[in-house]
């Protein structure tokens, strides 16, 4: 997502070219162009560790995002977050774009990707569980998902780490 993209979101505004679905953005969607904006305000852009769209491969219209809540830490940590329309949920669609972004950090460097869902988002706990993050804690609110890599190599693929060592 550029700049001018996040503030499109932000304010709503289409750019008459049709490449958002019905729904979108949703509230979420918008919250996170805010936080992206203001990112590339304080420290400048982020990318690769921004925000992206998805978008359907049909019509090209974009039906939810997810991203980076930020580059990674010192230890190799990154926080995501994602969100679809909700005519484009229970279609697969969350798991995958969660499965490319994870293969994207893992190639950019990081080595443990977290996310957390409330308690009530069982649809969104599923979504992290079939991309191959654990659950590693719980508060009163959300559950928190992470998946570490360790040892991966080009033509073998990530080993995944469990977030309880197994």
């Amino acid at each position: 997502m550029t700049v001018s993209e996040a503030e499109r979101v932000v304010a709503g505004e289409l750019d008459g070219s049709s490449r958002w679905a019905p729904g979108y953005p949703t509230g979420g969607d918008v919250s996170a162009a805010r936080r992206f904006l203001g990112t590339c305000a304080d420290t400048g852009d982020p990318q690769p560790f921004g925000n992206y769209e998805i978008r359907r491969r049909e019509d090209g219209q974009a039906i939810g995002g997810l991203g980076f809540h930020g580059p990674a830490d010192e230890n190799g940590s990154v926080t995501i977050g994602y969100g679809l329309i909700q005519s484009a949920r229970g279609k697969g669609y969350a798991s995958e774009a969660l499965r490319a972004l994870l293969l994207f950090a893992q190639a950019h460097g990081v080595t443990c990707v977290k996310g957390d869902a409330d308690h009530d988002n069982l649809a969104s706990q599923r979504v992290m569980m079939a991309a191959g993050m654990r659950p590693a804690g719980e508060d009163e609110r959300v559950r928190y998902f992470e998946i570490t890599w360790t040892g991966t190599t080009a033509n073998t693929g990530p080993r995944f780490l469990a977030s309880d060592g197994k």
